[in-house]
């Protein structure tokens, strides 16, 4: 039996840097809180934690004081930063390049729409970490839509900006600009910025070519993942014959009966050695 890894797929760079970032803490340190999941794969999660990283939620950020607190690739909102400052909380930040770049751009465009009664409208879906962090850089006034019904939202009487959250599809955010001009009192005084992360967008049309190769696909992703549901989907439109596995545990001897090739892929949340660990049990399985 064939069994390949998708060379395209696993961490994107925003992940990889939060994690790497997450180590060397912990390298020093004899404990770290994660404001939120620092990935959403479990497995990876279970790895860090064993190392002394304790995830928490924001009710229980707002409680802490005099400690440190890692800020994951999501980003965070202004308050964040603010309760930190005023509770003697060391923020370590490992906010991707690519978030922070784009909550700067937000910020801005917020404070020159005071000037024309402009509204700021972020394509996302409703209480994602990345959206709120973006939301509270425009004091959380910014309209959130994730479809053609929410636009309703939009007074197209007034100046609109859109910004995207960094994981949208493409197709997505090129159809949802369209209407918004379309639907515009004044086109021109609508502004379009595609900030979606080609890193993650790119990876679709890769998976679309990869799982036409196998007989069976494996995709390996955690259950709370957004990217991974998505791409699995993808997947699954392309192989029928593609499974949603977590870990090991979750492969089933059945599905490799009379499999002559199995392609293993993943969200950007994966990380890189459970697919390698998926990897060798299917091996050992077809030996």
């Amino acid at each position: 039996m064939r069994v390949e890894i998708d060379k395209n797929s696993g961490f994107c760079f925003g992940v990889v840097n939060a994690i790497k970032i997450a180590e060397e803490a912990l390298k020093n340190s004899s404990g770290l809180y994660c404001l939120g999941d620092i990935v959403h794969n479990g497995a990876e999660i279970n790895r860090l934690e064993k190392m002394g990283l304790k995830t928490i939620s924001r009710e229980e950020y707002f409680t802490l004081k005099n400690c440190k607190v890692l800020i994951r690739a999501h980003g965070e909102p202004p308050e964040t930063y603010e309760y930190a400052r005023q509770n003697n909380i060391t923020l370590i930040d490992a906010t991707c390049p690519v978030v922070l770049k784009l909550q700067k751009r937000v910020k801005e465009s917020y404070l020159s729409h005071k000037t024309d009664n402009g509204q700021i409208v972020i394509l996302g879906k409703e209480g994602h970490a990345e959206v709120a962090g973006l939301n509270g850089q425009a004091g959380n006034e910014a309209l959130i839509i994730q479809n053609s019904e929410s636009l309703g939202k939009i007074d197209f009487n007034r100046p609109v900006t859109l910004f995207s959250q960094t994981t949208r599809p493409i197709d997505e955010f090129n159809a949802l600009s369209q209407e918004i001009l379309l639907r515009a009192a004044n086109p021109s005084k609508v502004a379009i910025h595609d900030t979606i992360c080609r890193q993650v967008a790119n990876r679709a049309p890769k998976l679309k070519k990869f799982v036409r190769e196998y007989n069976l696909v494996l995709f390996v992703s955690g259950k709370k993942s957004s990217n991974g549901k998505a791409l699995f989907e993808i997947c699954r439109q392309f192989n029928t014959n593609t499974k949603f596995v977590s870990s090991v545990e979750d492969l089933e001897t059945a599905w490799f009966e009379g499999i002559e090739s199995v392609g293993i892929c993943g969200a950007t949340s994966t990380p890189q050695w459970l697919m390698e660990e998926i990897a060798t049990r299917v091996k050992q399985t077809s030996g």
